[in-house]
């Protein structure tokens, strides 16, 4: 099994959590938002190239914008390989979690 990296699977989460309305920009400003920490360009764009590659993820043009001077915006959407990515290490890091005490009770 290949495992994600942890900026990949939060680049992949990220995507599926916008659907529709996930490209480079929104993807960048969720993980910031989400994080509360700067994210710079490349590191959101080096891990969708990677997931592009890996068909983890595919990339598709949106309709032209007037406000990118009549530029399309490329979208992402997460393919079935993406989501069974996720669903490998989500249950690889449920066995790893399990059994870790919480916070102590106060």
């Amino acid at each position: 099994m290949k495992l994600l990296s942890r900026q990949e699977e939060i680049v992949l989460l990220s995507i599926w959590k916008l659907g529709d309305n996930a490209y480079g920009v929104s993807v960048r400003e969720f993980i910031s938002e989400l994080t509360d920490k700067y994210w710079s360009i490349g590191s959101i764009y080096v891990p969708l190239e990677r997931l592009t590659e890996k068909s983890m993820i595919e990339a598709y043009q949106g309709e032209p914008s007037m406000k990118r001077g009549g530029r399309r915006i490329r979208y992402y959407r997460i393919t079935t390989k993406g989501m069974e990515a996720l669903s490998e290490i989500r249950k690889l890091q449920n066995s790893l979690w399990e059994g870790f005490p919480g916070p102590a009770a106060s």
